[in-house]
């Protein structure tokens, strides 16, 4: 069973304010006579489900097209946590450490998806730095960010990213149950960008 964790994106969907809205072009169309329809896409790459490359928040990061590909295919542990502010700690207590390697976090604090939301559930420091030293390859959230609202500091994304962490934001986990699946969610290669969108997936594991 394959379950879809990417919204579809559209003109209205939100993307952090002040960043670059979704917009569409369209230079030729069969309507009018041509021989195919073509378009031109502007939007920002942090839309929809997607993941952050280091260079997001890292001076010598790197870039979106230069990362492997390897933390964003394999098995995955979603693990829901109530909507709370802050993801502490305590929330992962039990999981063994290969249960940590790649996690997503079902957070259901973001229920209306077509405005930038005001709240929602991130990643505390401590979390994010734990994940880091125990050799988390991947972490994802159904939230727009893994730090919170407002945030200047963006120390989840700096431990993260600077720790070596892949990052996926802005997942649909909804209706996903806790447990182990196989995560697929290979960004585009796109050079010397922060960030792309990606089509994230996840299949049910045999047995």
């Amino acid at each position: 069973m394959l379950y879809d964790l990417s919204p579809t994106v559209r003109p209205e969907t939100p993307v952090y304010p002040g960043d670059s809205p979704f917009s569409v072009r369209f230079n030729c169309t069969l309507a009018a006579g041509d021989s195919a329809n073509l378009s031109t896409l502007t939007t920002t790459p942090h839309i929809g489900s997607h993941a952050d490359a280091p260079f997001h928040t890292e001076a010598r990061g790197e870039a979106i097209a230069d990362l492997p590909l390897d933390p964003f295919l394999g098995t995955c542990r979603v693990v829901r946590v109530p909507p709370v502010p802050l993801i502490e700690p305590h929330h992962v207590e039990g999981i063994e450490p290969d249960g940590l390697r790649r996690l997503l976090f079902r957070t259901d604090s973001v229920r209306d998806r077509n405005r930038f939301p005001e709240r929602y559930t991130a990643l505390s420091p401590e979390l994010a730095r734990l994940l880091a030293e125990r050799g988390a390859v991947l972490v994802g959230i159904d939230t727009p960010s893994v730090d919170p609202p407002g945030s200047e500091t963006l120390e989840a994304h700096h431990a993260l990213l600077g720790g070596g962490v892949a990052v996926l934001e802005g997942l649909v986990l909804d209706g996903v149950a806790e447990g182990v699946y196989e995560l697929i969610a290979l960004p585009l290669k796109l050079a010397g960008l922060d960030a792309s969108p990606v089509r994230a997936v996840l299949r049910s594991l045999p047995g």
